[in-house]
């Protein structure tokens, strides 16, 4: 079984390190639209659709190995509903124990995608309803 968690430690860790890779720049003209696009889509990162950050790296790591990115997206939890999240995993799913990477990827998940974040980035969910009044139904 450890090598198992051995080869697929070293398989995600592989995956992050080919994010790395940059498309070359063929002339002038490409280098000043692709500046002007790299500042609109500077805070997103394109293959995952995550916010860019110093972390985002260990976050693909960890995370991406096993499900997709969208799963992070669409979901607001505070550090506590993360750790939740993390321990479910963990029990149910045979996550393998994050280390001291568990800090890294919780400060990015509670930065940017905790409740406090929801009203101010793109989110795939709507914002939750206020002040619904509920009404029964007859029979």
């Amino acid at each position: 079984m450890n090598v198992v968690k051995t080869i697929f430690f070293i398989g995600a860790i592989l995956i992050g390190l080919a994010s790395f890779r940059t498309a070359p720049v063929k002339n002038s003209t490409t280098a000043s639209v692709s500046s002007v696009t790299v500042a609109d889509t500077g805070k997103i990162d394109a293959e995952t659709g995550l916010i860019n950050d110093p972390s985002l790296m260990m976050v693909k790591a960890q995370c991406t190995a096993c499900h997709s990115s969208k799963l992070i997206l669409q979901h607001r939890f505070t550090r506590a509903g993360w750790v939740d999240r993390i321990r479910w995993m963990q029990k149910y799913h045979k996550l393998w124990d994050l280390g001291d990477s568990e800090k890294v990827v919780l400060d990015y998940l509670e930065k940017h995608y905790g409740p406090e974040t929801a009203a101010t980035t793109n989110t795939f969910r709507r914002q939750s309803l206020k002040n619904v009044q509920w009404y029964k139904l007859d029979k």
